[in-house]
Parts: C-alpha cells; structure tokens; sequence
C-alpha cells in the first residue's frame, strides 16, 4: 500500500493504545455480543476510561480535544478486526457533534462529559417506517404544549437503540412547513411516553443493536429543543457528509484487512498439491483488490484531508461514500470466492465482513440517493 501522509507521530502513538485496547478489550468478546445482539455497557465505560470516545470535542467539555483524525483511528483500529458492535463512531463523531454544535451551553455541559465517559450514550433517531432516504418525509411531531414538548411517533433501524440514553430526535414541530418544519429534539432515557421496541436482528453488524423506538405523548422541556426551531432539516444536511465519509473510510479499512486477510489464506491453503495464491487466477483476483483498495484508501485520505480544511462538500462525499462502499462489497464477494466454502462459515472473518458490508449502501443514505446528490451538480 502507498505510504499515508494524514497522520502525525502523535496519531501513531494513539494508534498504537487504540490497537491494544481494542484487541484486548473488544475483540475477545465481540463473538458474545453478536450473540447477545448488544455490546454490554462496560466496553463503553472501558472505552470512555481509554480516551476513545469524543476524541475531537474540546477538552472543556470532556472530550480528547483532538482532531477528527484521532476518531479516524479509532473506526479504523475498529474495522481492522472486524468489530462492528461498537457504535463507539456514531456516538461520538454523528452524535456528539449535533450538540457540540447547535447545542446550548446547558446542553453541552450537561451531555458532553458523561458521553465521553461512557455514561451516557448516544443515538439519533431519523428513519421511520415510512420515511429512510427521503427525511422530508418523517410524520413523528414534537408539538408545543406551555413549556413542554410532546413527541409522538415512531423510528425504526436505530443505532445504539437498545443502549442509548439520550437520542436525537428529528421529528415535525410545524407539519404544515415540510422541510422547514423539521426540528431536532434531546430525548433522554428517563422521559416517559419513550419506549423501545425490539432488537432488531440483522443479517450482519449482529453486536450491534439496532431498534424501533416509539414515542407516545412523551414530555420534554422545550429547553431539549436542539438549536432553532425549524432548522433541523439544515443541520441534517450540514452534518451527513461527515457521516458519509465515515462510512466510506470504514470501507477502506475494511477492505485492506480483508485482502491482508485472504493473502494470508490462500497463501496457506492447498489445493491440487500447491497453495491456492499460486494458482494464476487468484494472483489476478488478489492483484484487482490491492488494487482497488489502495485506490479507495487514497481517495478517502483526500476526502479526509479536506474534510479537516472544512472544504468536503456534499457532493464529493456522496461520491466517497457511493464509490467505496459500492466497491468493498464487489472486492468482499471476491474476497470470500477464494476462501472456497470456509468463506461462507460464520466463525472465519470474512463471512462476518461480507455479510456487514452490505448495510454500507443503505445507511446514510443508498447508494442511488448518492447518484441523485452527485447528479445535481452536473
């Protein structure tokens, strides 16, 4: 693979704790929670306690006072062994972000420090039965009664549902105004009126909880409005490309432990008396995919390094997160064909990668709304 120039001796050094950590404390038990179909709440506390969550929020509110470089290497570090349970990304790099910046200054005091602490964990709620790519089109309302809010409605295929405790909620505080009726509002696991529904089983990210949730006639202040009233669809749109680049630079990662992975399968299997890799035809396949994935982890560095100059549009990280994750499920398909039937057996990590990889065309946003975004521009 080409050398990468992102990161800095300090990133490395991170790296390095992030490494141990997540081997030592999440890879021997991940298995467990793909049964259990949650991560248990220690890994949070242990992960919080090892300076992984909030790596950017400023020091002032709890957070690592890094880069989103630092979070870079925690989701990597992550995608290196497969540990897809963990929503430790969303929370701390979609989640903490809405609060850190729309938030007030009670809000960020009041949230920031436990979420960097594992305390208080974080999911956002935008998805609905009715309504997934087309967010204009969410029904759940969040509607002014004195100095309270009632929330109704339902959501659906929620990150870190069955754990969170505090969730974003984008609902319609004027349903009359479509899109610029939209608000987002703090629900807390103590409110009443919010309840989860099931776990939702999945065909992969099995640890990692994903739920219904519901909302009937459930209270908050009006204080849990996040921002201004009526500019949740805004602030929606500001911060996707963030979270489409981090589903993109996943991918890469993904994608060179899955090739590391098979080079060093076919290397020891044998086949007709000689090692599968030796076979013509599996250099050519192994050949596409360092090929492929070193021109998907170039690209995504460049989305990255603009992405910290605040200069990633939306349309670039459309294409990032189209062409990358589009080309790890080609590249893991493949991947799995050369692991021959082990491939397809659940306990050997590429079955888990494959199976995992095909959400990353339909979370954020699919793979044809990314076309729609990117074919706007032309």
């Amino acid at each position: 693979m080409l050398p990468r120039t992102l990161f800095g001796e300090e990133h490395e050094i991170f790296r390095a704790q992030v490494r141990r950590f997540v081997e030592k404390q999440i890879a021997p038990h991940h298995a467990a929670w793909e049964k259990a179909g949650v991560v248990d709440r220690s890994a949070w506390l242990a992960a919080g306690e090892a300076g992984l969550l909030l790596c950017s929020c400023p020091e002032e509110y709890g957070g690592g006072g890094g880069s989103f470089l630092h979070s870079v290497v925690v989701a990597e570090e992550l995608a290196r062994i497969g540990a897809t349970g963990p929503g430790f990304t969303l929370h701390s790099e979609i989640v903490a972000p809405y609060i850190l910046h729309y938030g007030s200054e009670a809000q960020r005091r009041a949230f920031l420090p436990r979420m960097a602490k594992g305390e208080c964990i974080g999911a956002i709620a935008m998805s609905e039965p009715g309504a997934g790519s087309d967010l204009q089109a969410i029904r759940s309302t969040a509607l002014p009664d004195g100095e309270e809010l009632v929330i109704n409605g339902q959501k659906i295929f929620i990150t870190n549902g069955q754990n969170a405790d505090l969730v974003i909620v984008a609902c319609k505080s004027d349903p009359r105004e479509g899109a610029k009726g939209i608000s987002l509002v703090l629900v807390e696991r103590r409110h009443a009126g919010f309840e989860r529904g099931r776990n939702l089983e999945k065909i992969g990210w099995k640890a990692q909880d994903t739920s219904e949730l519901f909302f009937s006639n459930c209270r908050v202040p009006k204080a849990n409005l996040l921002g201004e009233a009526g500019k949740g669809f805004v602030y929606l749109m500001q911060q996707l490309p963030q979270e489409r680049l981090l589903t993109a630079m996943r991918s890469a990662a993904t994608m060179e432990a899955a090739l590391a992975d098979t080079v060093r399968y076919t290397t020891e299997r044998k086949a007709f008396g000689r090692p599968i890799a030796e076979f013509q035809n599996s250099r050519f396949k192994l050949a596409e995919a360092k090929t492929q994935a070193t021109i998907a982890r170039v690209f995504t560095d460049k989305c990255i390094a603009l992405h910290l100059d605040g200069k990633l549009d939306a349309e670039l990280a459309a294409m990032a997160k189209l062409w990358v994750n589009d080309l790890l499920c080609k590249l893991l398909d493949e991947c799995l064909q050369l692991h021959g039937g082990y491939g397809y057996m659940w306990e050997f990590p590429i079955a888990r990668a494959w199976a995992d990889a095909r959400m990353s065309r339909i979370a954020g946003g699919t793979s044809e709304i990314m076309k729609e975004i990117i074919g706007r521009g032309l």
